[in-house]
């Protein structure tokens, strides 16, 4: 029998009426034969109040107990779900993370999937099951302890599972009916995307796309899991939404698919690092230690032996990075004659398979935000995207422009 994943965020099931309506999602693919197994999200902010009710403990708190709480909010909500579907007749049951057991690192909070071992919920299937409700975001540790998956682990429970156990496709259903080429709050002709790669979803959410989490999309592309975005508000789901799969399998040919941007991003620049062999790994590890999201680097020409060493990073992370490199320049480890931050910055990105056969990509980019007299600060370059860091107040200005020279209202 086939089998097939959904997933449903916590906006789906907010309310008990939001979860009636998510079983009749559920219903409709049981009827058309599937074995289906649903990974549920917490309801909409309960695993903020979680964290909120931990944070008022105490600011320093164990881990441990920090999973064993905030992994309570799926575990209500698939409890829910299952007693809805079981009220239309269909056999389910909830599971635990520990119950399947979905299998993770003892990193608590950010715990890596290890193993989903599949035989006990086949059986359940064998035995006449139909829909098996799992709570997202949770697994089970080594030392048999409730682990927690951090951000968006959800997403990536649900495209584990599919791929684990063969899935025919993963379904997503969020709050928004698929992946689009832009932010449709920032650019009124953003255009919804009927299929995407995974290498390009891949940099839009790494890039800052919030539809699906970075993780998650790693997953399927490395397991080749067919992952579908749609509405659990729309009425005619069969046809909706967006699929992301192999770039052999994409229809559309628009030399770019999109544009990401991330507002909150800082730049931080050493002046007058001694140019010289190790010097990269002696700023960057500290970084590292500390916690800090290094993106882009930039190393500026050598003059004297000295040079300037820019870097990236989340706004958030700004304390961490000035903390960690003054630490060392004090002890001695690395010399600089300033650390200077700039925390009114924006990244903007485009990307593209398109990019690996057609040229003139950046000189588009590059033209189209000089005509805005947007000032670049820095650029990074992958095969399939290239980013650039701006001044945060011309962000929605760039977007705009990048949207309107590339043409992605039009789908070619």
């Amino acid at each position: 029998m086939p089998l097939l994943v959904m997933k449903f965020g916590g906006t789906s099931l907010a309310t008990i009426e939001l979860i009636k309506k998510a079983a009749e999602r559920v219903k409709v693919e049981v009827s058309r034969g599937y074995e289906v197994i649903v990974i549920v999200s917490a309801m909409s902010g309960k695993t903020n109040e979680l964290i909120g009710w931990v944070n008022k403990t105490s600011s320093i708190y164990d881990a441990r107990e920090y999973d064993a709480i905030v992994s309570s909010g799926e575990q209500v909500t698939a409890g829910l779900l299952a007693l809805v579907l079981q009220n239309l007749d269909i056999p389910a049951r909830s599971w635990q993370g520990w119950q399947v057991p979905l299998k993770t690192s003892s990193n608590h909070s950010s715990a890596r999937i290890e193993e989903i071992p599949t035989q006990n919920l086949r059986a359940k299937f064998k035995e006449g099951m139909k829909v098996a409700v799992v709570a997202g975001f949770q697994g089970l540790s080594l030392d048999n302890r409730v682990t927690t998956l951090g951000r968006g682990g959800s997403d990536t429970t649900a495209v584990a599972f599919a791929a684990a156990f063969g899935a025919e496709q993963c379904d997503i259903y969020t709050d928004v009916d698929g992946i689009y080429t832009t932010d449709p709050r920032v650019c009124g002709k953003a255009r919804k995307l009927n299929q995407i790669s995974f290498e390009e979803m891949l940099e839009l959410a790494s890039q800052g796309a919030k539809v699906l989490q970075t993780r998650s999309v790693e997953l399927a592309m490395r397991f080749n899991v067919r992952v579908r975005v749609l509405s659990s508000f729309d009425p005619s789901p069969d046809q909706s939404g967006t699929i992301v799969c192999k770039e052999e399998d994409v229809v559309e040919k628009n030399v770019v698919a999109g544009v990401a941007f991330s507002r909150d991003e800082a730049k931080m620049t050493l002046i007058s690092v001694s140019d010289k062999p190790g010097i990269a790994a002696a700023i960057f590890g500290p970084l590292s230690e500390a916690g800090v999201n290094v993106d882009m680097i930039v190393q500026n020409i050598s003059d004297d032996g000295l040079t300037d060493m820019t870097f990236s990073c989340p706004t958030q992370d700004v304390d961490r990075a000035k903390n960690a490199l003054i630490e060392h320049r004090v002890s001695g480890q690395i010399h600089f004659e300033d650390l200077v931050a700039d925390t009114e910055v924006a990244k903007v990105s485009v990307v593209g398979i398109g990019m690996r056969s057609h040229a003139g990509v950046a000189a588009q980019m590059f033209n189209t935000l000089k005509d805005e007299n947007i000032n670049i600060k820095v650029i990074t370059t992958s095969e399939i995207k290239i980013s650039v860091l701006i001044d945060r107040k011309y962000l929605e200005l760039a977007v705009q422009a990048l949207h309107n020279t590339f043409k992605l209202e039009k789908q070619v």
